[in-house]
């Protein structure tokens, strides 16, 4: 009897043993934050009554979250670039709090660009974590997917960035790259995976809706973890059997998803967000000093008065319609290019101001991208083509949405795209289509930011083009002046006027 029992057991031993990896159950927990921005401090959004965000409280969530289980850490794009915190050391330290936090693995989004090609091999260099980019190609610093073994679990990380990057990002920082589209990347890992991992994530910086249709297009892909859309998913949903999460913005909330596998497949699943707020008390103190350390350098350059403001500036809805800071910014430019018109992409601006006295760190905030004043000659038809493209991108909150000075228009909402736009004044009189119109705008519009190639064709139809090594000449160049970013025009502006009040005038109104 006891040879029978010891046979018995060496037989259901050897039949365990033979058994695949994915027979046996798992669980898995992933954390997950995305378009970070730099905002490492507490913050208070316009219209918010308390603090929100703050990479210690966050740190402080991920430690109490993954303590006892199985989890990975990811981060879903644009981390490195936007706050003052990051801006002012090219996202050095947005690196070295993600490396306090021990990420797993990070997507790049379409601002990891934004300090350029050399720039962001040296945060991949810093980096503990792989940065990842199956899409893109001419960057071998980007890997196309990595494989985590989680406590016998194999999770293949795939990561894709938006295919827009080139028109997101100022041309020179993406020369020499090429952007494929996201579902054949993806499309192509898969197949390179096959056999090798247990559960399939796509860390994706697309957007939500392209996100879905990732999700209906490929199939395989066991989970999505999004960014660039700012969406704010309080729970997962699930499209085509592959759930999507995603994590608002700014350190404001971290995602949970908990997930349970049984024969290599999904079983159960549950997630939610969790709010990241000061109130709630408890802050890594590891984390709190990185983030003291480079907020004591920004207010060391930075925090001093320029002026006042009667009134909140908001910053915040620049990419859905005309605001006060928008009118403000965009009469700065044509003050000091003295131009008919001048525009901006809704995009440049990233923050508001509240009212009270504004501080030099606000409007680097508000304006942290180093951008530069030119002024294009266009004809009244290119400019009603500028405007066109303007208001194109509405149903995604696109960027390239106008803030404007010395022009009025109308537009609809529910009109094909290119046939929107309805009545242009410029100066008060109505557009005339074939006169000759001084716009000014930022350099990167110029070099066809945001899809702007309106501006692009108007120089390079000017006799005596030529941009090489930074230099820009064209007949139909008006202005320019690579020595004074934006941002400290405005800051010049702010101390000349002491105190200031500015209100929406109505340059842009919506017909429905």
């Amino acid at each position: 009897m006891k040879n029978l029992r010891l046979s018995l057991y060496c037989l259901v031993l050897i039949i365990f043993l033979a058994a695949p990896a994915g027979a046996r159950e798992a669980s898995l927990r992933l954390l997950y934050v995305n378009d970070f921005h730099g905002f490492a401090e507490p913050y208070q959004p316009l219209g918010a009554t308390e603090l929100l965000g703050g990479a210690a409280y966050l740190a402080a969530a991920v430690d109490r979250l993954r303590t006892g289980r199985p989890t990975l850490l990811l981060a879903a794009g644009d981390m490195i670039q936007g706050n003052n915190w990051a801006n002012l050391f090219q996202g050095k330290s947005s690196i070295e709090l993600m490396n306090a936090m021990r990420f797993d693995a990070m997507v790049v989004g379409n601002h990891e660009f934004d300090y350029g090609q050399q720039v962001l091999q040296q945060r991949r260099q810093e980096a503990r974590f792989p940065l990842l980019g199956a899409n893109v190609r001419g960057l071998p610093l980007l890997k196309p997917y990595v494989i985590k073994d989680v406590q016998g679990v194999r999770v293949a990380i795939i990561g894709v960035v938006t295919a827009d990057t080139p028109t997101s990002t100022h041309p020179r920082n993406v020369a020499g790259l090429q952007f494929s589209p996201p579902d054949a990347a993806v499309a192509r890992c898969l197949k390179e995976l096959r056999g090798q991992a247990d559960l399939v994530v796509v860390l994706s910086h697309i957007g939500y809706s392209e996100d879905r249709a990732l999700a209906q297009k490929v199939p395989g892909i066991d989970v999505i973890i999004g960014g660039h859309s700012h969406t704010r998913l309080e729970a997962p949903v699930v499209v085509n059997r592959t759930i999507i999460g995603q994590a608002w913005e700014h350190a404001k909330a971290l995602g949970v998803l908990d997930l349970d596998l049984k024969d290599g497949k999904i079983v159960r699943y549950e997630g939610h967000l969790e709010e990241i707020k000061p109130s709630l008390g408890g802050a890594d103190k590891e984390v709190q000093q990185i983030v003291r350390q480079y907020s004591q350098e920004v207010d060391a350059r930075l925090d001093r008065n320029v002026g006042e403001t009667a009134v909140d500036l908001d910053g915040e809805q620049t990419r859905l319609k005309e605001t006060n800071l928008g009118d403000l910014v965009a009469d700065v430019m044509r003050a000091a290019t003295r131009a008919d018109a001048a525009l901006i992409n809704g995009g440049s601006i990233r923050a508001g101001i509240h009212q009270g006295p504004i501080k030099a760190k606000e409007v680097y905030a508000a304006l942290p991208f180093d951008n530069y004043l030119v002024a294009i000659r266009l004809t009244g038809k290119q400019l009603r083509e500028v405007l066109e493209h303007g208001v194109s991108g509405l149903e995604k909150k696109a960027g390239r949405f106008p803030q404007v000075s010395g022009l009025t228009f109308t537009f609809s909402r529910t009109a094909p795209v290119g046939q929107r736009v309805k009545d242009i004044t410029v100066n008060g009189k109505p557009l005339d289509p074939g006169q000759e119109y001084v716009v000014a705008t930022n350099d990167f519009l110029a070099a066809g930011g945001d899809g702007y190639r309106a501006f692009g064709a108007a120089l390079k139809a000017g006799s005596g083009y030529r941009e090489q090594g930074g230099a820009l000449t064209s007949k139909n160049l008006a202005y320019i002046n690579p020595g004074a970013w934006l941002r400290d025009l405005v800051i010049e502006y702010l101390k000349s006027q002491k105190t200031i009040s500015p209100q929406a005038e109505g340059r842009i109104k919506a017909l429905d």
